[in-house]
C-alpha cells in the first residue's frame, strides 16, 4: 500500500507531462488519472490508517485515512465530471495537462501531514489553478488569475515563515508541532491556510475569482480547489485538540458571512461563490465529520456552477423574465434541494450530521445560516421554466455524474432518515422560502463591493487577521 499511495501521488505530474508529449491523448490520460483517483480513495474506506514518514522530522509525513479517503473521492469526482463537461469542447493539451496537474497537487494536499510537503502541494495547485484561471487569455481572465496567484502568493509567504518558526521551536515539521509552537508561528501559518481556503474575511478575494472563471474552471475551484486550504486546518483540529474551539469559531463566522452576502447577490455566479464561502464554514465547524460534509458540498458546488453555465443571464432579473430550459431546470433545483439539505439527497445527511457534531454555542448561528442558505436557492428554485436552450454536449453526462454522486452518497448516513431529523430541514427550507417570496424577491438592496477590492485584500485583512491571531493565541497561553 505504500508504494502504491507514492506511485499515485506522483502519477499525474507524469502524465501532465505525458500530454504534452502525445497531446491526441490528452482527454484520455486525464480522465483515467482521475477515475484513478477515486479507486483509490474508495480503496481507503477498507483499509486501516496508514502514516509514512519518508525522511525522519525533517522530511515528508504521509496520513492517509478516511478523511483523506473523502477530500480525495470529492477531487476525482468533480475532476472527472470537468473532463466530461469538456469532451467534446476545443480544449488543448495545455488545459488538459494543468488540469490533471492542479488535480495530482490537490490530491497530494489530502495526504500531507508536514507544513513543507503542504507548502509545495499548495504552491504547484496555486500555479495551475492561475495558469487554469488565465487560460482564455481575455484581459479579463488574466487579470483576475494574475490577482488570485499575488494573493495565494503572499499568503503562502506568511505561512512559509511561519512553519519555519514551529521546525525552530520543535524541531519538526509535522502538524503535531503546533503543540508548543510560538504564537506569532501558529498566527502564521493559520493566516495563510484561511486565505488560501477562502475562509472569514480573508476570504473574500474568492467570489470575484470563481464567478469571473471559466464553468469548468469555477467548478473546480469551487468543488475542489479552496479544500486544499481548508483540510489541513480539519487535520490541525483533530490532532491537536487545543485549536479545535478556534477552527470552529472561525466556521461558524465564515458561514454566516458568506451566507449573509449571498442572499442578497443578484448575480448566479457570484452567489454561488459566497456560498462556497459559507459552506466552507460548515466544513470548519465540525472538523470531525468534515469529509463527508466537503464530498458533499464540492458534487453539489460543481453541478451548481455547470448548471449555471448552461443559463441564459447571470442576473437574477433577467432570468425572472426568461423561462429557462425545462431539464436544465430540472437539474438546477434538485442541486439547489442537495445545497438546502432536502432529503433524499446526500446534502440533507450531511447537514443532520454536521449538526450533530455542533457544540451547544455554534446551534443558533448554524442554523441561521441553513436558513439564509434556503432563501439564496429558492432565487434557482423559483426561477420560470418552460424555455428554449442549447447546452454543450459534455453538459449532460458531466451533471448526471454528480447528481447521481448525490444520491448515492446517502448511504454514507443512511442513519439520517428519522421523523425528527427530516422535519427539521424542511421546517428551515419551508420558512426560508417564505422569507424569499415576502421579502428578498423584491429586495434591491446591494452590499458594497469595496471590501473585495485588490488594495484591500493583502493589506488590511491580512495585517487584522495576524493581529487577531496573535491575542487569541497568547491568550490561550500556547
Amino acid at each position: 500500500m505504500s508504494t502504491f499511495t507514492i506511485a499515485w501521488i506522483g502519477l499525474p505530474f507524469f502524465l501532465g507531462f505525458v500530454i504534452y508529449l502525445i497531446p491526441k491523448l490528452d482527454r484520455y490520460l486525464a480522465l483515467g488519472m482521475a477515475l484513478v483517483s477515486g479507486g483509490y480513495a474508495m480503496l481507503l474506506f477498507t483499509k486501516p490508517p496508514l502514516t509514512l514518514q519518508l525522511l525522519d522530522n525533517f522530511g515528508v509525513t504521509l496520513v492517509i485515512d478516511q478523511l483523506s479517503g473523502y477530500f480525495i473521492l470529492t477531487n476525482a469526482l468533480v475532476t472527472v465530471a470537468v473532463m466530461l463537461y469538456c469532451w467534446y469542447s476545443n480544449k488543448t493539451a495545455f488545459f488538459y495537462a494543468q488540469t490533471i496537474i492542479l488535480h495530482g497537487s490537490i490530491n497530494a494536499a489530502f495526504v500531507c501531514a508536514d507544513f513543507i510537503s503542504l507548502y509545495v502541494a499548495l504552491e504547484v495547485s496555486g500555479i495551475a489553478a492561475f495558469l487554469l484561471i488565465a487560460y482564455p487569455r481575455s484581459d479579463r481572465s488574466i487579470w483576475v488569475a494574475l490577482r488570485y496567484l499575488f494573493i495565494s502568493n503572499v499568503a503562502m509567504l506568511f505561512y512559509l515563515v511561519g512553519a519555519v518558526l514551529a521546525y525552530k521551536a520543535n524541531h519538526s515539521f509535522s502538524f503535531a508541532s503546533l503543540r508548543g509552537a510560538p504564537p506569532e508561528a501558529i498566527a502564521l501559518i493559520f493566516l495563510g491556510l484561511l486565505v488560501k481556503g477562502g475562509i472569514f474575511i480573508s476570504g473574500l478575494w474568492l467570489p470575484l475569482t470563481h464567478s469571473e472563471a471559466e464553468t469548468p474552471v469555477s467548478a473546480m475551484l469551487s468543488g475542489i480547489v479552496v479544500k486544499a486550504g481548508v483540510y489541513p486546518l480539519v487535520r490541525c483540529a483533530l490532532m491537536v485538540n487545543e485549536f479545535d474551539p478556534i477552527i470552529r469559531l472561525f466556521g461558524v463566522g465564515t458561514a454566516l458571512l458568506g451566507v449573509f452576502y449571498a442572499v442578497f447577490e443578484k448575480d448566479t455566479k457570484r452567489m454561488l461563490a459566497f456560498h462556497t464561502v459559507s459552506q466552507l464554514g460548515f466544513i470548519l465547524a465540525a472538523p470531525k465529520v468534515g469529509g463527508f460534509y466537503a464530498l458533499t458540498h464540492g458534487l453539489v458546488k460543481s453541478a451548481l456552477f455547470m448548471t449555471a453555465g448552461a443559463l441564459p443571464s447571470r442576473n437574477f432579473k433577467e432570468l425572472q423574465q426568461k423561462p429557462i430550459n425545462t431539464r436544465v431546470w430540472i437539474a438546477l433545483v434538485i442541486a439547489s434541494f442537495s445545497i438546502s439539505g432536502f432529503p433524499m439527497l446526500s446534502g440533507f445527511g450531511a447537514k443532520v450530521l454536521t449538526s450533530k457534531n455542533f457544540l451547544p454555542w455554534q446551534a443558533i448561528a448554524m442554523n441561521i445560516a441553513a436558513l439564509g442558505t434556503a432563501i439564496s436557492f429558492a432565487k434557482f428554485i423559483f426561477l420560470p421554466r418552460g424555455g428554449q436552450g442549447e447546452v454543450q454536449r459534455g453538459f449532460w453526462p458531466a451533471v448526471i455524474l454528480l447528481i447521481a454522486s448525490l444520491i448515492l452518497a446517502n448511504i454514507v448516513y443512511f442513519e439520517a432518515y428519522t421523523v425528527a431529523n427530516i422535519i427539521k430541514p424542511l421546517a428551515i427550507i419551508g420558512v426560508g422560502w417564505i422569507a424569499y417570496f415576502l421579502i428578498f424577491r423584491r429586495s434591491v438592496l446591494k452590499l458594497p463591493r469595496v471590501i473585495e477590492q485588490f488594495e484591500h485584500l493583502i493589506g488590511m485583512m491580512s495585517l487584522m487577521l495576524i493581529l487577531l491571531f496573535w491575542m487569541v493565541f497568547a491568550w490561550l497561553g500556547i
